[in-house]
């Protein structure tokens, strides 16, 4: 009897998750690559919309007593699961897009002449605050938290690895190396640092755990 399909999470899955997975017939390894800490910041009655790319910001921002105070501001956000939990918490958004790019060409093609406010990671990339930069926007950046590599050495076979990140993807590197594994991305963004290693990667359809996992279950029953 062959031995299954042994799968490696760059972070922790809920458990209904990795159930999915299990249910296919997988062995699953779990780590935690990255740790995503808040960070205190000075939240006054800031001016203009408000832009979060990543579901991090979100929670450490709604952990600022003030930030009740700003719900009708108009938000603009990157990712379905980010839009979800500021909606869940009362706060209205204007514009959601799964990639920090499409944003920024929304906000740069109906929002000139408007301001922002970036609520940003410490690893954060620069396509959005270029992009409005170039247009001559106004933009405000505010640090709420900060993204710490953990890498970790994974022994024994692995032979598909899920990555939710492009910092997971470099604290992977750090310990471990990309071999024969199929590298299942959440987006284009996770899947660049990985375009100069390998060509086995599949991209998610939709920058959502679930649809990575999707991705994993269909490729490999596909190969049985």
């Amino acid at each position: 009897m062959s031995e299954p399909i042994r799968i490696l999470s760059t972070k922790k899955l809920l458990p209904n998750q990795k159930q999915f997975l299990l249910n296919a017939g997988f062995s699953v390894l779990e780590a935690n690559f990255i740790q995503a800490t808040g960070k205190k910041f000075e939240l006054g009655n800031e001016v203009g919309n408000l832009i979060f790319t990543s579901q991090n910001a979100v929670k450490s921002f709604l952990e600022n007593k003030k930030s009740e105070n700003l719900k009708s501001k108009k938000i603009f956000c990157v990712g379905t699961k980010t839009k979800a939990v500021l909606e869940q918490n009362g706060y209205k958004v204007l514009a959601s897009k799964e990639y920090a790019s499409e944003l920024a060409e929304i906000i740069v093609r109906d929002f000139q002449e408007e301001s922002f406010v970036f609520f940003s990671g410490s690893l954060r990339r620069d396509t959005l605050p270029e992009a409005l930069e170039k247009a001559n926007i106004s933009l405000k950046e505010i640090e709420v938290y900060e993204t710490i590599l953990t890498p970790q050495k994974i022994n024994g076979r692995v032979d598909g690895i899920l990555f939710f990140s492009p910092s997971g993807v470099q604290s992977y590197l750090k310990e471990n190396t990309i071999e024969n594994q199929i590298c299942f991305c959440i987006g284009t963004t996770t899947a660049e640092p990985l375009e100069q290693i390998t060509d086995k990667i599949i991209i998610a359809k939709q920058q959502t755990v679930e649809s990575v996992i999707i991705q994993a279950i269909n490729y490999y029953s596909k190969k049985l």
